[in-house]
C-alpha cells in the first residue's frame, strides 16, 4: 500500500510540473489580466460614484424647443425636464448601475441608491402626467404615448438582460418624446397638458408622503422611541394586526448610507421637476399667491445637494461629538415637506 501511495504522490508531482511547464504561464497571465481589470474597475468605481450636477431647467427647455423647431407651450418645460432627468439616470457617468452584475457597478451601492431615489420621482410624475396633467377630467381618454411611457418606466429596475432595464426605460423615454412632439404641435390637439391647481395638488400629495417617509427613515439613523399614532384622529379606525404602543424605530447601520443617498437622489429629481412646475404653473401660483412658497421648497431641496466632504456618511448621536449626516438631510427634507403641505393648502383656496 505504501508503494502505491508513493506512486500516486509522484504522479501528482509530475502532473503539477507538466501544468507549470505547459500552461502555468498562460494561467499566470490570465491572473495578471484579472488583477489589472480589478484595479481599473476600482478606479472607475471612484469616478462613477460622483453624483450628476444639477442643470438649468428653463435653458434646457429652450434649447430643446429650438432643436425641435417648436414653441415652449404649457407643459413643455415640465415634460422636457422629466425627460432630461430620466436621460441623466440612464446616461450619466458610468451609465445605469443598479442592474450591473460585474465590477465596478457590482460593488457600488451609493449611486444605485441615488438612482432609486430619482427613479421613484420619475415614476410618480410619469403616473401623474398620464393620470392627471394630460387629462381634462376623470372621464377623458388618456394620452396614447403616456400610456406607453408610464408602464415602461415602472419596469423592473434590476433586470440585466432579456430585456434589460435600460432598453425598457429607453422605450419609455421615446414615448415621452413623442408626447412632447405632439404637445407642441398646434395641429395635434389630442396631446394636452392642463396646468390646474387640482392636478398640482394631487401630485404634491404624493410628494408629501414620499418625503415624509424619507424623513422618518433618515431620523431613525440614531434610533428613537416612537408612540404608535397610526390610528390617531379616528376613534372607529382599525388595523389588520396589533402593534406596540411604544416602540423603538432604528435604521440598521448597514442601510444608513443607502437611505442617505436615496434621499439625495429624490431631492435631486424633485428639485428639477419643481423648477419646471414654477414655469408651467406660474399663472396659477401667482393667482394663489403661492409662488414664494414653491421657491422656498426649491431652496430647501437645493441645500440637500451641497458638497459632501466626508468620505463616509457619519452617524454621530444627535448632540454628540461627531456629525450625523442623516439628521442634517432629514432637517432639509422635513422643512421641504412642511412647505409642500403649506403649498397644498394655498392651492386649495379660491
Amino acid at each position: 500500500m505504501s508503494g502505491q501511495l508513493r506512486d500516486r504522490v509522484l504522479d501528482i508531482k509530475e502532473r503539477a510540473q507538466d501544468w507549470w511547464t505547459d500552461g502555468g504561464f498562460a494561467r499566470g497571465g490570465l491572473m495578471a489580466v484579472l488583477v489589472v481589470y480589478l484595479l481599473v474597475a476600482l478606479v472607475l468605481g471612484f469616478f462613477w460614484s460622483d453624483e450628476p450636477e444639477t442643470f438649468a431647467v428653463k435653458e434646457h427647455a429652450a434649447t430643446k424647443a429650438e432643436s425641435m423647431g417648436v414653441d415652449t407651450v404649457t407643459g413643455f418645460t415640465t415634460t422636457a425636464t422629466l425627460m432630461k432627468v430620466t436621460d441623466t439616470l440612464l446616461h450619466k457617468q458610468g451609465g445605469y448601475l443598479s442592474n450591473d452584475i460585474f465590477p465596478p457597478g457590482l460593488w457600488l451601492d451609493n449611486i444605485p441608491n441615488w438612482e432609486h431615489g430619482v427613479l421613484v420621482q420619475v415614476r410618480d410624475f410619469s403616473r401623474a402626467l398620464r393620470k392627471d396633467f394630460s387629462r381634462s377630467q376623470s372621464q377623458s381618454t388618456e394620452d396614447k404615448d403616456l400610456a406607453i411611457a408610464e408602464p415602461q418606466l415602472h419596469f423592473d429596475s434590476n433586470s440585466w438582460a432579456v430585456p434589460s432595464t435600460e432598453a425598457e426605460y429607453e422605450r419609455g423615454l421615446k414615448a415621452l418624446g413623442n408626447y412632447l412632439q405632439r404637445l407642441s404641435d398646434p395641429n395635434t390637439p389630442s396631446a394636452q397638458f392642463y396646468a390646474r391647481a387640482d392636478n398640482l395638488r394631487q401630485w404634491l400629495f404624493d410628494v408629501e408622503t414620499r418625503l415624509g417617509s424619507l424623513s422618518q427613515r433618515l431620523s431613525a439613523s440614531v434610533g428613537k422611541r416612537r408612540l404608535n399614532t397610526d390610528l390617531a384622529g379616528d376613534s372607529a379606525a382599525t388595523q389588520s394586526t396589533p402593534a406596540d404602543y411604544d416602540q423603538e424605530v432604528k435604521t440598521p447601520w448597514t442601510q444608513i448610507d443607502d437611505v442617505f443617498y436615496e434621499a439625495r437622489g429624490t431631492a435631486w429629481a424633485l428639485l428639477h421637476i419643481l423648477k419646471a412646475i414654477e414655469v408651467d404653473f406660474r399663472d396659477i401660483l401667482e393667482k394663489k399667491n403661492a409662488l414664494v412658497s414653491l421657491r422656498q421648497i426649491i431652496r430647501e431641496l437645493e441645500a440637500t445637494q451641497e458638497e459632501l466632504w466626508s468620505p463616509v456618511i457619519l452617524n454621530g448621536s444627535g448632540f454628540g461629538l461627531f456629525a450625523n449626516h442623516s439628521l442634517v438631510m432629514a432637517s432639509y427634507i422635513s422643512r421641504a415637506n412642511a412647505a409642500i403641505l403649506d403649498l397644498r393648502e394655498l392651492l386649495s383656496q379660491g
